[in-house]
C-alpha cells in the first residue's frame, strides 16, 4: 500500500498507526503548493481532494480522509489494539473522538496557518482550540491514554495535531495532562522512527 503524505501534517498520524501495527508502507511525498509527487505525479488526478491523508489499497482503490484510513489500518491487525471490534461501544467511542478530534482541533488549526487570517481570527480560534483541549485536559488527566489504559489510533491523531502547537504560536504550557501526553508518545518506538522517516524533531509540542 502507497500513503500519500506530508511531512508533519495530518498524515503523520496513519503512518504512526502502521508503525505501530507493523504494516509496510511505500511512503509518497507530495508538494502541498504544487500538488505533485516527489515523483513528478499530479497528485490531484490521483486524489481530487487534494490533500493528504491518501491510501492506496493493493487492488488500487484510494482511501481518503484520516480517520477512515487509521480505522482500515488498525483493523488490517485487530491483535494490535489500535481500534476495539467492530460493533462495540468501545469502537464506537473510539469514533466519538476521531470526530471530535477531526471536527474541533484540526480543523480549527487550518486558518492559524494561513498568513492572510486577520488577528482577530486568529485570537478566537486559539481561545476556542485552548476550550476544546480543556475536555481532553481532564480526560488525560485520570488515564494514559484517550480511550483509557490502551493505546490507540486517537491516540496517534491527538499527537499529530498537538504538535502543530508551536507553529502556530497556541500556548498550552497550562495543560500538563496534554504536555504529558506528548511526552508519552515520543517515549514509543514506533513514534520516533515515524518522526525520523519524516525528517521531524523530536519533541513534543504541547507548548509554544
Amino acid at each position: 500500500m502507497k500513503l500519500y503524505y506530508m511531512p508533519g501534517a495530518c498524515s503523520l498520524s496513519p503512518h504512526i498507526v502502521a508503525r505501530e501495527a507493523g504494516i509496510d508502507l511505500q511512503l509518497v511525498k507530495v508538494d502541498g503548493k504544487t500538488k505533485r509527487t516527489e515523483d513528478g505525479a499530479d497528485f490531484l488526478a490521483i486524489n481530487p481532494k487534494g490533500y493528504v491523508p491518501a491510501l492506496e489499497l493493493d487492488d488500487g482503490q484510494l482511501l481518503t480522509e484520516g480517520p477512515a484510513i487509521v480505522q482500515y489500518l488498525a483493523d488490517l491487525k485487530p491483535a494490535s489494539g489500535l481500534a476495539p471490534a467492530n460493533g462495540t461501544l468501545a469502537r464506537y467511542r473510539l469514533q466519538e473522538v476521531l470526530g471530535y478530534i477531526n471536527s474541533e482541533i484540526h480543523k480549527s488549526y487550518s486558518p492559524l496557518f494561513k498568513p492572510d487570517t486577520p488577528e482577530a481570527t486568529r485570537q478566537e480560534r486559539k481561545e476556542y482550540l485552548r476550550k476544546r483541549y480543556a475536555l481532553l485536559e481532564s480526560s488525560l488527566a485520570t488515564h494514559p491514554w484517550l480511550l483509557g489504559e490502551q493505546f490507540t489510533a486517537a491516540d496517534a491523531y491527538l499527537f499529530t495535531v498537538t504538535n502543530w502547537a508551536r507553529h502556530v504560536d497556541l500556548d498550552l504550557s497550562d495543560f500538563p495532562a496534554i504536555q504529558a501526553f506528548q511526552h508519552r508518545m515520543l517515549e514509543r518506538p514506533a513514534v520516533q522512527a515515524v518522526m525520523d522517516d519524516e525528517g521531524l524533531a523530536r519533541r513534543a509540542t504541547a507548548a509554544a
